[in-house]
């Protein structure tokens, strides 16, 4: 949620920054691209289709969730010269520690996990379970290696979509946003 407005933000902000600079706007090219398709797909398969996510273990949906966050992190490398990108790669590092120090999924805490309107799929919401068939499993903060980078934080109350998400998301929103925002202006020296 937090990174799709990232990017109508920074496609906006993109748009009028180089309005005001009296320039077209052009996005940053980005090499490697297909390191981002390739990577999305199994949490694609994994988590969001109904046919697949149904019939995957749970240590296959954690592989794939750890193995994805690898994949994108390769190719925020391969772009790094481009702005936002140390910003988006550090926010990925971050996910990537958290998941991978707990047990392959994004821990959430029963207390962040009863503030949202939740489906859990017909398994309880309590501390060991995963989250419905989402990346997120609920974990106690005692049983939680790295807590505060888990998805423990929420949107205002006043939002009309209440959603979880980690430090990491936020940096990876940020460097979208920057990357957005400045484009291809940063080789001109605009």
């Amino acid at each position: 949620m937090i990174l799709l407005l990232a990017i109508l933000f920074g496609v906006i902000a993109g748009l009028a920054y180089a309005r005001v600079r009296g320039r077209r706007y052009e996005p940053a090219s980005l090499n490697h691209i297909w390191l981002v398709a390739i990577s999305m797909l199994p949490q694609g398969l994994v988590f969001y289709y109904p046919p697949t996510r149904n019939l995957t273990p749970e240590w296959l949906a954690a592989f794939c969730l750890v193995g994805s966050q690898i994949g994108l992190i390769a190719f925020v490398w391969l772009n790094r010269p481009r702005p936002g990108m140390w910003i988006l790669g550090a926010g990925l590092v971050m996910n990537l520690l958290v998941i991978s120090l707990n047990g392959g999924f994004m821990p959430i805490s029963p207390e962040t996990a009863a503030k949202l309107d939740l489906d859990c799929s017909g398994k309880p919401c309590e501390p060991g379970n995963r989250l419905g068939w989402s990346k997120d499993i609920v974990l106690t903060k005692n049983n939680t290696r790295l807590w505060w980078l888990s998805d423990c934080l929420l949107l205002p109350v006043w939002s009309p979509l209440q959603v979880a998400f980690s430090a990491g998301d936020i940096f990876i929103a940020m460097g979208a946003f920057w990357l957005l925002l400045l484009g291809e202006a940063h080789k001109r020296g605009y």
